[in-house]
């Protein structure tokens, strides 16, 4: 079919763009660069470092692109079973190419970012930032309990809290856990917490495939180039045909 060829080579366009199917996944992490800087970074020109880094970029990128070949992927956000295998389709991606998951990105983003932050407050306001940057929703209120809690223990400190004082940092970790116990967040929740929130982006990076696919058939409608040809369901594009 004429569509599902221009489409998916679109498709596969974006991918190399980073827009589609691994947009998110090929956010390389600087574990990546250090493992081809090799420890000793100054020893190396720079070509040649930077050589090395495009080979790292490019064997992750053709391990995920063999796996993609191989695995079936339903355009259908609507099915949580097409839904669930997408997702189960880049953990495998991740796992072969040495990429992070969601959770671990944003571990990494807020590790990075507020290394350097000294009190806790500030800290509490660059992950916030940092949530809503990547449009993660705060669906418990679970921030607003947060500072509430802080500004508890700053009350009973009489200053601000400092996330090297230990006595602090303890004391504020137990209105967390008061916190948690509200909320009913316990800690071996976090595994099953962690796969629903990369079954929400799955399902997110679906919708927007969907919508590139029912964009690019509306175009060539406009077109009139489906005259003799019976326009394809969103769901029998075949990717793996086309990488």
């Amino acid at each position: 079919m004429a569509f599902a060829g221009r489409f998916l080579s679109r498709s596969t366009r974006q991918l190399y763009a980073g827009q589609s199917v691994l947009r998110s996944e090929y956010a390389i992490p600087a574990r990546s660069f250090a493992k081809v800087a090799g420890g000793s970074p100054s020893s190396l020109k720079g070509d040649e470092m930077l050589k090395g880094i495009f080979l790292e970029v490019k064997k992750k990128f053709e391990t995920a692109i063999g796996i993609l070949r191989k695995e079936k992927i339903t355009i259908a956000p609507e099915d949580s079973a097409a839904v669930a295998q997408y997702a189960k389709v880049m953990q495998t991606v991740r796992e072969k190419a040495d990429l992070y998951s969601e959770s671990q990105r944003i571990k990494y983003t807020i590790d990075t970012r507020t290394q350097d932050i000294p009190d806790v407050r500030s800290y509490l306001l660059a992950v916030k930032e940092i949530r809503v940057k990547r449009g993660l929703v705060d669906e418990l209120g679970a921030e607003t309990m947060m500072i509430d809690a802080l500004t508890k223990v700053e009350k009973e400190l009489n200053k601000p809290l400092l996330r090297n004082d230990k006595k602090g940092m303890d004391l504020l970790k137990a209105e967390f856990d008061k916190v948690n116990q509200k909320l009913g967040i316990r800690r071996e929740d976090l595994p099953k917490l962690e796969e629903q929130l990369e079954l929400k982006l799955a399902k997110a990076q679906l919708e927007e495939l969907k919508k590139d696919a029912l964009e690019a058939m509306e175009t060539q409608k406009k077109r009139e180039e489906f005259k003799d040809e019976e326009m394809p369901d969103v769901k029998s594009l075949d990717i793996r045909n086309f990488l």
